[in-house]
């Protein structure tokens, strides 16, 4: 399938709305008074530092809702707006948050249903209105709405588009997609069905893998038996990791997509000599900038004498858990919650450490004066944050007494 020609096509369709409906400045107040908070505000405009009692809360300098998850819940409530009678679906989570989440559903906004780990497109009519999420969806996905004559309302984000250009100039060149990702993220599995030829690693540990096997070559079988979910059909490691490309998901860490370029940048050097480099190795820099702002935020919150980190966002959140792992390198005490509501009474929080299921910690909050540094992912609301910061203060009160 000629993926650029369809995607052309469908953008000249009458069908096609990837822009608002002119009803901003009343969603723009809707949202204000759903997500903002003037207690948010408070602590930017005092150097993103709040002290009350015992506790002193450090906000990262960049966190929470980015351009991109703005704009895309801003066309989803434009949307309802505009489509008031209508059904509408929407093919995954708009976002990563689960009170945005629902705020959506609230509005009679339906997700499409998934049986056995498939999505049921068999509920969505002809003539429905359906939203493609901020990670975008899948070519097949497109192509199916649109032979159903759906009208769709795409919110893809448009640093996940700018990934997908570079994957199509992989494809014309013959380049391997090689893809920083998790294959079962929705924004990966949208990325994946744009590329031609692509194999998908998660981390360092699996792009090192993937050198040492071209310079080296390795056991096939094995290869395959790793990656046997995160490669295009019919790949062949010996065939297709001669020319490789670089794209990655949006949300990934951005020193490790970074890491993984130039490694992959020396293999191909290595092994074919630095005059035919460009002929095996092609990179473009599709690193998000929202992603890359509250990252190198959350380095310099670190590096501030923060007693603990509180990260707040969907557990399903990639860019969120990259803001965790920054906290857990440097070796401090993280909490990952996705709302105010995990933080329990008697100084308790129910969190999520890393790749682990959610768990109890007791005592989280020691005697003494605290210093807490906070942030967020960026599909997080400010009033998540404000909600989550005052049950900080009020568990210190309460153990204080």
């Amino acid at each position: 399938m000629d993926t650029k020609a369809f995607k052309r096509a469908l953008q000249k369709s009458d069908n096609y709305h990837r822009k608002g409906f002119g009803h901003q400045e009343e969603v723009t107040g809707v949202m204000n008074s759903v997500y903002q908070s003037p207690l948010i505000q408070q602590i930017r405009d005092n150097h993103y530092t709040l002290t009350r009692g015992e506790v002193t809360i450090r906000l990262a300098q960049a966190f929470g809702f980015c351009w991109g998850v703005e704009r895309a819940v801003a066309i989803a409530y434009e949307t309802r707006q505009h489509f008031p009678t209508e059904r509408i679906w929407i093919t995954n989570e708009i976002i990563h948050n689960p009170s945005v989440n629902q705020h959506i559903q609230e509005m009679n906004v339906e997700f499409i249903p998934v049986n056995e780990g498939t999505k049921d497109f068999e509920v969505v009519q002809p003539g429905d209105v359906v939203i493609l999420p901020a990670f975008g969806a899948t070519v097949q996905e497109m192509q199916l709405l649109n032979d159903k004559s759906c009208t769709i309302v795409d919110t893809t984000c448009p640093w996940v588009s700018k990934v997908w250009n570079s994957v199509e100039k992989h494809k014309k060149g013959n380049y391997t997609s090689i893809i920083h990702g998790k294959y079962k993220h929705e924004e990966t599995l949208a990325t994946s069905s744009f590329a031609g030829t692509y194999l998908i690693v998660l981390n360092m540990a699996e792009a090192e893998y993937v050198a040492n096997y071209i310079l080296d070559g390795g056991d096939k079988s094995e290869f395959m038996a790793k990656f046997s979910k995160a490669v295009s059909p019919g790949f062949d490691p010996d065939r297709d990791l001669t020319q490789v490309g670089i794209a990655n998901q949006t949300t990934m860490l951005k020193s490790e997509t970074e890491q993984m370029g130039k490694l992959f940048e020396r293999t191909m050097m290595k092994k074919y000599g630095p005059a035919a480099l460009n002929q095996h190795f092609l990179a473009f820099n599709t690193i998000c900038d929202a992603t890359q702002e509250r990252q190198d935020a959350m380095l310099d919150l670190v590096e501030d004498q923060v007693d603990a980190i509180v990260v707040i966002g969907g557990y399903n959140s990639s860019n969120t858990t990259q803001l965790q792992q920054i906290a857990i390198d440097r070796g401090i005490p993280s909490y990952h919650i996705d709302s105010a509501s995990r933080i329990l009474p008697g100084n308790r929080i129910e969190h999520k450490p890393l790749y682990q299921e959610l768990e109890i910690a007791s005592n989280w909050l020691p005697p003494g004066p605290l210093v807490i540094g906070v942030t967020s992912g960026a599909s997080t609301p400010d009033k998540v944050v404000e909600e989550a910061i005052e049950k900080i203060f009020a568990s210190k009160a309460v153990a204080v007494v």
